[in-house]
């Protein structure tokens, strides 16, 4: 049964693939969500880098167990916020274009900014409950040093689950934060298959095409000490490949998220992707 649901897995990932070559442009999306997350993380280590002895007003254990001050809770809400508002909004411009070339279009990414950019109420939105959530987990994981650190991460877990359809939602019903959760809930009781194997697919899918670029770094290690220019080119074809390959893995996800929550919301099985795949899979969680 397992290896029958990675196998479904791997095909979704496939699915995805062909989707992606059809459509380059959609790899763009990841890169600058990386971007602007690197410079949110920036922006907000800054002033930790100049003064490190503020991190210990954010770690219980170099305070002997003492709580943050509430502004470390405000400065890590408003990060949480930026950070969530980068990844949704990117994500949303995604998905949009994912939708639009499942229905035979030409998606652009003047189009998937533009679908974006007409959602920014309900980015918004959802960036704060997000944020939300996060710093309440965070406190929770600061209560008791173990228990609330399992806590905190079974919470975690099941938040990420509930909330899995919750970014295509938004782009295309167009609905409020809590009605996204009701939404992505509801959706997810009919496809919790095939979210949890889409990972897995993907992630083994990954794994195989990362390879190369893996066996180029192992080399290119092993020939420092004899051949250095040759090892460091080979460490810098190896570098290119890997981050490409981490630009593709969150594409990936995207594309067959968008797929997953057409099929199950809509019915409409997308483009490249196989309708007795999707058909048969949904229907044995029926029986």
């Amino acid at each position: 049964m397992f290896f029958n649901r990675l196998s479904m897995g791997y095909d979704l990932a496939l699915s995805s693939w062909k989707v992606l070559l059809q459509n380059k442009k959609l790899i763009v999306f990841p890169v600058l969500s990386g971007a602007a997350c690197t410079l949110v993380l920036l922006s907000f280590a800054a002033p930790f880098l100049l003064h490190p002895q503020w991190l210990d007003f954010l770690d219980p254990k170099a305070q002997g167990g003492v709580q943050p001050p509430i502004w470390a809770y405000a400065v890590l809400f408003v990060y949480y916020f930026c950070n969530y508002f980068v990844i949704t909004y990117f994500n949303a411009a995604l998905i949009s274009c994912a939708i639009i070339t499942f229905n035979g279009g030409q998606a652009t990414l003047a189009d998937g900014l533009g679908a974006a950019n007409s959602r920014l109420p309900q980015i918004l939105a959802w960036s704060l409950v997000s944020a939300t959530v996060g710093v309440l987990l965070k406190v929770l994981e600061n209560v008791h040093e173990k228990v609330g650190e399992i806590i905190s991460a079974v919470l975690g877990i099941g938040w990420s689950i509930l909330t899995f359809f919750v970014v295509p939602v938004l782009v295309v019903e167009k609905v409020g934060p809590f009605e996204a959760i009701s939404r992505s809930t509801a959706i997810l009781r009919k496809a919790w298959g095939e979210a949890l194997v889409s990972h897995w697919g993907i992630g083994l899918f990954m794994f195989l095409v990362s390879l190369p670029g893996i066996i180029l770094l192992i080399i290119g290690v092993l020939l420092l000490s004899t051949a250095l220019i040759p090892g460091i080119a080979l460490l810098v074809l190896a570098g290119i490949y890997l981050l490409a390959m981490m630009a593709i893995g969150p594409t990936l996800n995207g594309i067959c998220l968008a797929a997953l929550y057409q099929f199950a919301a809509e019915g409409h099985v997308p483009q490249l992707f196989d309708a007795d795949l999707l058909s048969g899979a949904f229907a044995r969680k029926g029986k």
